[in-house]
């Protein structure tokens, strides 16, 4: 039993069910974050963050239900995509794809990440290139149905996020790897 009388498997499935909305929500947050660039229909947000985190963190199962809630969320009705976006529609938009490839993305990394038995930076950098590459390769299959052309989706939904993504796997690894040294100091 866990302190209070709850018994502890409860208690360790009402902690995940928490860990899941929040990075629902994080995910939310990151898409609040959206810059609209004129050369493509893709805006670049902090999404990728959050969603590579989640399965880092939470592990692969409890990471895609995070994915998947908010994609749930925004398609019946809240507005929690980029530039405020909602409903089953935004998902057959330009960037429908990306948001389907979140739900893999955060299972890729999950399992990457426990694949190792002591990731490190390596396997943390391995783990986050792998999520990452789920998001653009679900992101460009869609966009290149939606344009028509497939080199045009290459020029529009990849080449000018490489870097900015590339940035946010740097800033994901920094935060796993501190939450890695947290969680060793800590009794959780």
């Amino acid at each position: 039993m866990a302190s209070g009388g709850f018994p502890l498997g409860l208690a360790r499935r009402y902690q995940t069910a928490l860990q899941v909305l929040g990075f629902a929500c994080l995910t939310w947050a990151g898409a609040r974050i959206s810059v609209p660039l004129p050369f493509t229909p893709v805006p670049g947000t902090l999404q990728v963050l959050p969603v590579l985190l989640a399965g880092a963190l939470l592990g692969a199962r409890a990471g895609a239900a995070s994915q998947a809630l908010y994609l749930l969320s925004g398609v019946a009705g809240l507005p929690v995509f980029a530039l405020a976006g909602a409903g089953p529609g935004y998902m057959l938009g330009p960037t429908g794809g990306y948001l389907i490839g979140f739900v893999g993305a955060a299972y890729v990394t999950g399992s990457v990440l426990a694949g190792f038995r002591r990731p490190g930076l390596a396997g943390a950098a391995l783990a986050f290139l792998a999520g990452g590459a789920v998001i653009h390769a679900c992101g460009l299959a869609w966009l290149a149905v939606f344009m028509g052309d497939p080199g045009a989706a290459l020029r529009a939904g990849l080449l000018p996020f490489v870097l900015f993504d590339l940035a946010k796997i740097v800033v994901a690894i920094g935060i796993y790897a501190g939450s890695m040294r947290w969680k060793a100091r800590t009794l959780f």
